[in-house]
Order: C-alpha cells, then structure tokens, then sequence
C-alpha cells in the first residue's frame, strides 16, 4: 500500500513539471521567433540605408544616381540577399534621389 501511495505523489509531481515545462519552451520559442523578426526588420533598414549610402556615393562621382540595385550590386559592392529581402528601387530621372524600398519576406 506505501509502494501505490508513493507512486501516485511522483506521479502528481510529473503531472505538474509537465505543463510547467511545456509553458518555458513555449516561452523560449516565442522570445527566439520574435527576436528573428526583429533581427530581419533591423536588416532591412541597413540594408536600405547602405543602397540609400551607395546610390549618394555614385551620384557624387558619376554625376548621376545610378539606373538600377543591380548596377549599385556590380559598381558599388553592395550585397543583397534577395532570398530575405524585396528591394524595390524607382528612380524618376537621373538626378532625383530615388525611391528605395526593402522590406522583409515573409
């Protein structure tokens, strides 16, 4: 009879570890998940201002803003990872600043 009393206390102890430890990984995966999209949002932004950097760069020494990312990505050094990031550029004319969008994928 001791043998089943002890038994259903250990039992009782692993019925409540269980959620208890189920609610921490939880936890710890929700705070990786939002850490990640921060990190991506946060490269967006750098990688928006470095294109915004290089597009001033060759307008200083070319006389113009360039026509494209692609021609910034062969002149200029700069490096897009296209699988994380939409990079939108609209240049009206050759001597606007042009529109440049990055925005993270999903």
């Amino acid at each position: 009879m001791r043998k089943w009393k002890q038994a259903f206390k250990d039992f009782k102890v692993y019925l409540i570890s269980l959620p208890v430890f189920v609610c921490v990984v939880a936890l710890f995966v929700s705070g990786i998940m939002s850490f990640s999209k921060n990190a991506g949002a946060r490269g967006a932004e750098t990688l928006r201002d470095a294109i915004r950097r290089a597009s001033v760069q060759c307008y200083a020494i070319e006389g113009r803003y360039p026509p494209s990312v692609e021609y910034l990505e062969e002149n200029y050094g700069i490096q897009i990872d296209r699988n994380r990031y939409n990079v939108f550029y609209s240049g009206f004319a050759s001597n606007f600043m042009p529109d440049i969008t990055v925005n993270l994928r999903e």
